[in-house]
């Protein structure tokens, strides 16, 4: 299989750490339910081809994401080596409750950027999520858990337009003070640029919050996903959101399109000299493995390329 030539550039780091978001949010999206088998199957794919976390499903509730509802499921069936971080993303005390039922280790929250999106993703007001968030998050770090906090809309929004830095500044650093650990960033619409990508860990680190704390989450709606991820990488960040083979969306958001694939992610850092840990060609397998589950061809450019 051919492989990217290395060519090393300076400002960017040795390594980078790839949060695999593929088996829930590349997967809630899909209009058929696909059977619990195969999404263990997947997980365990991803893991094999040297992903290292991997967020595995939501304790959402099955009525908002029926794709979801078998999350208790799900993780009975997959057995991952110890190495392997298995998150999952839980709404409220109530998706808590169900994650620490099933054992889970480390969880994630999702947060609006923006008015608009904050009252139909989660009922609430931008101020108001807060107060769901406040006590999930408390209880989750008092049982022992890591807690990832997610603010989408954080460039545009369909209904709001452009969002100003200073609110997703304000609901990112409420976050942080929660005690969340990790703080990824989110181009739900897949709308930004690289110079919005600056402004806004910029105005973060003006805020208090530091970049060691920060991911990406791009969507490639108007093909920026790739320059916005190296802008972030040159900024000092080192966690990059992706889903395998491009899956995924928002059923929030219908103007958003598929995820930052995470093939076309490692051919470009193999090709910077930046570690990953990831095995393309098993990465490019399993993604060619799962469109045939799924029936249509990978949206991911590198896939499309090496297994066409």
């Amino acid at each position: 299989m051919r492989k990217p030539q290395r060519a090393t550039v300076d400002g960017l780091p040795e390594r980078v750490t790839i949060y695999e978001v593929g088996p829930r949010d590349g997967l809630q999206n899909e209009d058929a339910i696909v059977d619990v088998a195969v999404k263990a199957e997947f997980v365990r794919r991803l893991a094999g081809a040297g992903l290292t976390t991997i967020e595995t499903t939501s304790f959402v509730h099955p009525q908002w994401v029926p794709q979801l509802a078998d999350a208790a499921e799900l993780l009975k069936l997959i057995e991952l080596p110890d190495a392997v971080r298995a998150p999952v993303l839980v709404p409220n005390e109530r998706g808590l409750d169900r994650a620490l039922e099933a054992g889970v280790r480390e969880i994630a929250i999702f947060a609006s950027g923006t008015e608009t999106f904050a009252q139909k993703n989660l009922n609430s007001t931008l101020d108001d999520q807060f107060a769901m968030f406040t006590p999930t998050v408390e209880r989750a770090l008092a049982a022992g858990l890591a807690v990832r906090g997610y603010v989408s809309m954080c460039y545009g929004d369909p209904w709001e337009g452009d969002v100003p830095v200073g609110q997703v500044v304000a609901v990112t650093k409420r976050l942080a003070d929660l005690g969340c650990h990790e703080l990824s960033l989110g181009d739900t619409i897949g709308v930004a640029t690289p110079g919005q990508v600056v402004d806004l860990i910029s105005g973060l680190q003006k805020a208090g919050v530091g970049v060691d704390q920060l991911a990406v989450h791009f969507h490639d709606t108007y093909g920026q996903a790739l320059a916005n991820t190296l802008t972030a990488l040159r900024e000092g960040v080192t966690v990059v959101d992706s889903s395998a083979g491009g899956l995924g969306g928002c059923p929030y958001a219908e103007s958003a399109t598929g995820n930052l694939a995470t093939e076309d992610l490692v051919w470009q850092l193999d090709g910077l000299g930046i570690e990953t840990g990831v095995d393309l060609e098993k990465l490019v397998a399993t993604s060619v493995w799962m469109s045939k589950q799924l029936g249509k061809p990978a949206a991911s450019r590198v896939v499309q390329a090496l297994a066409g």
